[in-house]
């Protein structure tokens, strides 16, 4: 990338340090919710910004009523008066570690360590706090440095490595943690590209995507591996987020990075409990809840039987999150917050509720993130009370049966099974977001086989494939003389689905005008054929699905925000082929099977030379180009080895003659193979509007028989 690249935009840089670092100081208040460490945000003043459920629990108190207080009204009072110069000499040196008397609730003192880290963001300041294991005389105050004391670089002892910086890649701000995890210091980063980071090939690899599914999700996740400037290596949790302006402009990206390393070394993992939601398990009571950090704002009536508590207690705010989990299920549930960062929900897992009157309830949960500013989550619980005494229901290689068409034993396609049989016994809506060709349909049947309308239809509409005018009638219907040519009465996608579930394949391409008639429809479970005046009830599960950027979208004014959150009840995300290639084996058996059976062919051999090529391409147009190349290369076979025409992945590859305007309409021709010929995902993929594409394509000769 050129210089000219990270020249600077003062307007833009003034607008990240002002507005961008606002919108951080939320993403890190999701970030500092979740952890069982006792952890603070802290200000200048000394007032509590933020407290995470470690800090709730120790504290005794509510983490509304610590936003507010001085760290002072927590200390013992004999060491309140020290407590000023301390904080002076903190604020000096960056770093601290020491321990005070901190009186609880119930108005006993202990001794606690703390460590503090100075300036993570502009005036806030991380502090760790840990009970000591016995009481004794109070450690003083010292400065610690990265490379200092023990206990500054225990797990427990939080930092945080916060940076903005622009759409070009180039660092606008580097805040002290990022200096203390990474080395450099502010000097050395800002105005230098965000690459010059990612130092470890993988990393730097995968940065162009992290940005790109930020921009199109609103925030990216990764674990990889980093470089400090010592040359250490750490393993890296990265949270990459769009910060757009309030026209919905991208005007860069915040990002938060902390050190893992110790959760690979500790070796921290899950019990054994992790279940499957099998047989045991009545799909259609799965309890439902959601709410702003710890609040519970909304859920429904199977989760208050779960826990025992009323309606009434949820209504006056005495029903919250953490009062439902039993303390030695903290980092259980800290561990499935930071999956859901990543992956958007979490794999199943066992644990046990406090219910109302004092008893456990043994529950299986997934914990899905729905937006990070204001942090808001929703749960599925199941309750396992009926499984047997001691029994544990682990995903096993048979549990494939469910996923009829879904091929792939990697991890991401593991994760992507694990949320549809948590999601498919209920009634929520879901939101598969994917790019083409990954299997975004085959998800929603899955679903829907798995659930409990599975006896009842499932019913289609690409939303993309059918012109604008006649969409209203597709999904609604009509009454006989409703328009010119409505000879009869027609019965609508709504009404086919009743009673099953209905899948909205490309919703992104809804016109405006149509959002609102589709949003009531969803919310009234009710509607209205097209010129008719009877109001039609429904009982349908709505799975929409889209290869858009719906985010965006709303920021241009092209997709309604109310619908939007509508959809995206339960959101689950379809990987890309090239992010789990250790499936593309079992996939290209797979197709030579099923294309060898339809064309009454034998072909049971694979080179290694082609399996190694087919693994090693990049498949821009996922599974379904997979599938084309493979279906072709059956075709092409005359005996009992595969004859792949590898020779057109090189060529794919290397195609660089000719003039600008050919190598543009063979790029636009290849899009549109790889998108069936749909106008709108190959416009899509390309990065301009639907009428901008017809234009080009007219411009460069392309019509459907080039196709």
């Amino acid at each position: 990338m050129s210089s000219a690249a990270f020249a600077s935009n003062p307007e833009v840089d003034r607008w990240l340090l002002e507005d961008g670092v606002r919108q951080l100081e939320l993403v890190l208040r999701s970030i500092v919710y979740a952890p069982s460490v006792p952890l603070l945000i802290i200000d200048d003043a000394r007032v509590c910004r933020d407290a995470s459920c470690g800090a709730r629990t120790l504290l005794g108190v509510s983490r509304d009523r610590i936003i507010g207080c001085k760290i002072d009204d927590f200390a013992e009072a004999d060491f309140r008066n020290q407590i000023d110069g301390i904080w002076r000499s903190f604020l000096r040196s960056g770093e601290q570690a020491g321990s005070f008397r901190l009186v609880g609730s119930d108005g006993k003192s202990r001794d606690v360590e703390y460590v503090a880290k100075g300036n993570i963001l502009p005036g806030r300041h991380a502090l760790a706090l840990r009970e000591k294991s016995a009481t004794g005389k109070p450690k003083l105050p010292e400065p610690c440095a990265s490379e200092g004391s023990g206990l500054a670089r225990s797990p427990w002892a939080h930092d945080y490595a916060v940076y903005l910086f622009d759409v070009g890649g180039r660092i606008v701000s580097w805040y002290g943690g990022a200096e203390r995890i990474y080395g450099y210091q502010a000097r050395e980063t800002v105005g230098r590209p965000v690459s010059t980071l990612h130092k470890d090939k993988d990393s730097l690899d995968k940065l162009d995507e992290e940005m790109k599914q930020a921009a199109a999700q609103g925030h990216c996740a990764v674990e990889c591996w980093q470089t400090k400037k010592d040359g250490s290596r750490f393993c890296a949790n990265v949270l990459t987020m769009a910060l757009r302006s309030e026209s919905g402009e991208l005007e860069g990206f915040a990002r938060v990075v902390r050190d893992f390393t110790h959760r690979i070394t500790e070796e921290k993992l899950r019990p054994a409990g992790v279940r499957a939601i099998g047989e045991h398990h009545d799909r259609s009571t799965a309890g439902v809840v959601s709410g702003e950090f710890d609040h519970i704002i909304e859920a429904n009536d199977a989760f208050l039987n779960i826990v025992g508590y009323s309606r009434e207690d949820m209504a006056e705010g005495r029903l919250y999150w953490p009062d439902v989990t039993p303390p030695e299920y903290a980092e259980l549930d800290e561990l499935a917050h930071e999956e859901a960062l990543r992956y958007g929900a979490c794999a199943p897992f066992e644990k046990q509720y406090i219910c109302e009157d004092g008893t456990r309830a043994n529950v299986v949960v997934t914990f899905a993130v729905l937006n990070l500013s204001p942090f808001h989550w929703m749960a599925i619980v199941h309750n396992a009370a009926t499984a047997e005494a001691g029994e544990r229901v682990v995903v096993s290689e048979a549990d494939g049966d469910n996923f009829e068409e879904i091929v792939g034993r990697s991890a991401e396609t593991k994760r992507v099974l694990k949320m549809v049989e948590t999601v498919a016994p209920t009634d929520a809506t879901v939101l598969i977001l994917g790019e083409t060709g990954t299997g975004k349909e085959l998800v929603a049947r899955a679903i829907h086989r798995l659930s409990p309308r599975r006896n009842f239809p499932f019913v289609t509409l690409n939303c993309a494939a059918i012109p604008t005018g006649l969409l209203e009638s597709e999904l609604f219907g009509y009454e006989r003389g409703a328009f010119t040519g409505a000879l009869g009465q027609k019965i609508g996608r709504f009404e086919m689905a009743n009673r099953g579930t209905l899948f909205l394949d490309e919703v992104g391409d809804i016109p405006l005008e149509l959002q609102p008639k589709l949003l009531r429809a969803l919310q009234e479970k009710a509607f209205e054929r097209l010129g008719g005046t009877r109001t039609i009830p429904i009982d349908i599960r709505l799975v929409a699905a889209t290869n858009r950027d719906l985010s965006q979208m709303m920021g241009d004014k092209l997709f309604r925000s109310d619908l939007y959150y509508r959809l995206k009840v339960f959101p689950i995300k379809t990987p890309e082929l090239r992010d789990r290639p250790e499936d593309i084996p079992a996939l290209v058996h797979y197709f030579t099977q099923k294309y060898a059976q339809e064309m009454g062919k034998h072909v049971d051999v694979i080179p290694t030379e082609t399996m190694r090529a087919l693994a090693s391409w990049h498949w821009p147009g996922n599974v379904r180009e997979l599938e084309n190349f493979i279906e072709r290369s059956v075709i092409l076979s005359t005996g009992s080895t595969l004859r792949a025409p590898l020779g057109e992945l090189r060529t794919d590859d290397v195609r660089t003659t000719g003039t600008l305007e050919q190598m543009e309409r063979e790029y636009i021709l290849r899009v549109l193979r790889e998108s069936n010929g749909v106008i709108s995902t190959a416009a899509t993929r390309l990065g301009m509007p639907r009428t901008t594409l017809n234009a080009v394509m007219r411009k460069l000769g392309i019509s459907r028989k080039d196709l």
